[in-house]
Formats: C-alpha cells, sequence, structure tokens
C-alpha cells in the first residue's frame, strides 16, 4: 500500500538497440495491485507501471526505424524481434526480452523510460493518434490481453461466449469477443456501472451473480454452457467457475495472472473434453491491427479509463483502483 513519487537518476542510452522515452501517458494496471496488496514480492525502491507512451528522446547506433521526436507506444514487455519465440509471435517468451519496471528496469509511471530493442518493441504512432491518446493506451496492455483471450478461447463468428471479470481486460475482451463476430456474449462481474459499460461494449446478457448461481445462469440460458469462455480474473475460484460454465467440447482462454497456489482438480475438464489455453498475452502482435480498428472508430475502449490523474497523483491513482473507485487510471505526465 505504499506507493511513492521519487527522484531517480534519468535513463540513458545503454546499448546500440536503445531508445530514451520521455512518457506522456501511463496507465495503472489491475496486475499493479498484487503487489500493492501485499500479494506478490516486490522491494522498496522498484519501479512501477508497464502501460506507457510517450515521445522518443534520444536513439542508439543502431535504432533504424525511429527517430527523435516520434511518438511511440509500447507494449508491456520489451522483446527483441528476432529470437525463435518472436518469430512465431510469442514475445513474452523472448530470449532476450522481459517486462518493465521492477529491479533493474524503468517504469511506465515515470518521466522517462530506456527501452531495449526499441526498433522491434516499440509502436511509433501516426500523427492523429496524439489527440486520441485515451483511446490509445488500453492497447499497451488490455485490449491485446482481453483479444488474446478470445482468441485462445477460439471464438468466432456465431460464438457463444462467457467472459468472467468485469475489469478492465474482461470488459477489453467484450470489445474483441464482438469485434471477432461473437452472437452472445455473456459478462459475469459484480459492479454494476462496468456491468452497463460492458453492454455498451457488446455484451448481450450481464451476470450479476456469484458463484453456483452465476454458473447455474449460464449454463441455463446457454442451455448447456458456453463454447467459448474467457477467463479475466486469476482467482480459483474464477477459473473453476470458467471450467464449469463451458459447454462440453468446448475452450477456456485464460489471461487472468493466476494467483492460486491449492491443488487444481482437473476432473470437470476431462469429463466434458473441455481445453484450457491461455497465458500472458503477446500483445506486440496483436497492436498494429487493433491499433488501426482503434484509429478508424471501428473499436472504442477508451471508456475503460475512467479516472485521469497527474504523475503525483499515482498513489491515489493505486488507492482508487483497490476500492474499485475506478476501473482504471490513466496518468496524464506531460
Amino acid at each position: 500500500g505504499d506507493i511513492r513519487v521519487q527522484h531517480v537518476a534519468d535513463p540513458k542510452i545503454l546499448e546500440p538497440t536503445d531508445t530514451v522515452v520521455r512518457v506522456t501517458h501511463a496507465c495503472i494496471c489491475g496486475s499493479d495491485l498484487w503487489f500493492y496488496r501485499g500479494l506478490e514480492e516486490w522491494q522498496p525502491g522498484w519501479r512501477t507501471g508497464h502501460e506507457f507512451a510517450g515521445v522518443v528522446e534520444d536513439v542508439g547506433s543502431a535504432v533504424t526505424t525511429l527517430k527523435k521526436g516520434d511518438r511511440v507506444l509500447a507494449p508491456f514487455t520489451y522483446s527483441d524481434g528476432a529470437c525463435e519465440y518472436c518469430l512465431d509471435g510469442l514475445t513474452t517468451s523472448c530470449t532476450h526480452g522481459g517486462f518493465w519496471g521492477g529491479a533493474q528496469m524503468d517504469g511506465g509511471q515515470g518521466e522517462a523510460v530506456r527501452a531495449p530493442f526499441a526498433d522491434a518493441t516499440l509502436i511509433r504512432l501516426p500523427a492523429e493518434a496524439a489527440d486520441r491518446m485515451t483511446a490509445v493506451m488500453p492497447l499497451t496492455d488490455v485490449l491485446p490481453t482481453g483479444h488474446h483471450a478470445a482468441v485462445r478461447a477460439g471464438v468466432g463468428k456465431g460464438s457463444v461466449v462467457a467472459i468472467i471479470g468485469d475489469g478492465a481486460v474482461g470488459l477489453c475482451g467484450v470489445i474483441a469477443a464482438k469485434r471477432l463476430g461473437a452472437a452472445r456474449i455473456f459478462l459475469l462481474g459484480h459492479q454494476p456501472e462496468r456491468l452497463k459499460l460492458g453492454a455498451h461494449f457488446g455484451a448481450t446478457d450481464l451476470i450479476a451473480s456469484r458463484g453456483a448461481e452465476a454458473v447455474g445462469e449460464v449454463l441455463e440460458k446457454t442451455r448447456g454452457g458456453a463454447t467459448s469462455v474467457m477467463e479475466c480474473v486469476g482467482a480459483a475460484e474464477s477459473l473453476k467457475d470458467a471450467i464449469s460454465i463451458a459447454r462440453p467440447g468446448g475452450t477456456v482462454g485464460y489471461v487472468g495472472v493466476p494467483h492460486h497456489a491449492e491443488a487444481f482438480n482437473f476432473q470437470p475438464m476431462f469429463l466434458k473434453n473441455v481445453s484450457l489455453r491461455g497465458g500472458v498475452a503477446p500483445v506486440r502482435p496483436y497492436i498494429p491491427a487493433l491499433l488501426a480498428d482503434v484509429l478508424a472508430g471501428v473499436i472504442d475502449p477508451a471508456p475503460v479509463l475512467d479516472l485521469t490523474l497527474s504523475l503525483a497523483e499515482v498513489p491515489a491513482g493505486y488507492a482508487a483502483m483497490d476500492a474499485r473507485r475506478a476501473t482504471k487510471v490513466l496518468v496524464q505526465v506531460a
């Protein structure tokens, strides 16, 4: 619960493939709350923030696609774009990559960041993006993560989809499922305003009950379960519920960061032939197509960012999200 804004050394070019980015916008992520609540190990002095955009201030000698003054967007991991996993589209498993913040890296919730492998990592934004940054910022994480859940769950034209979680990822999952052609979208959550926003994004059925009651509602309304289930929470109960509401032969796409340690009972999955697919979203390959749709007005994830604060107010932003007074915070840095 102790988040502080402090002065640290300015980042500088360390490798020829680096850039230094002056941060203009950042976000606070729901996954940041795990260490804020003491549920994930974090040390005093570590940097925070893995969602940011800004302007290139300096470039290394080997950078070829970016120049000083370019406006750029960063996915929540950096990657070299050349290893076998990057070439397979799994940039989050890059052999030389990593996450922003922590013990060694600059965090996006700050004034500047050294970005390794800049050519492969950063997305150069077109000029028109400057006036639509609230809609663009979800592309750093939550929109592609919701999309990853939909892809891994096998959502396609005519799918019956159930989404567990009404946080920013779950809400963006609604956008993704609709974009991929789902015919019916169930959104399971507990916050009335978030469920209302989910309906705005395209959810056809809102389930506000919990546990066995929620499972029963979905099974009854779908006459046997959803073909595609998207688990966007990360708790043991949410994963159990996701498997319970999957139709026999269906697929669960899970992207909620797991925070459960107990042994898991796979028998329900086995008996129903339910597939479980997902994990940390490789958002970098997803961004270009999603960005094009955002800038064209085909999709608009901006409403998930329902509180805008300054960098000095970041501690208040964590408190607001922790108390569910905000779905997701946009940090206006410059």
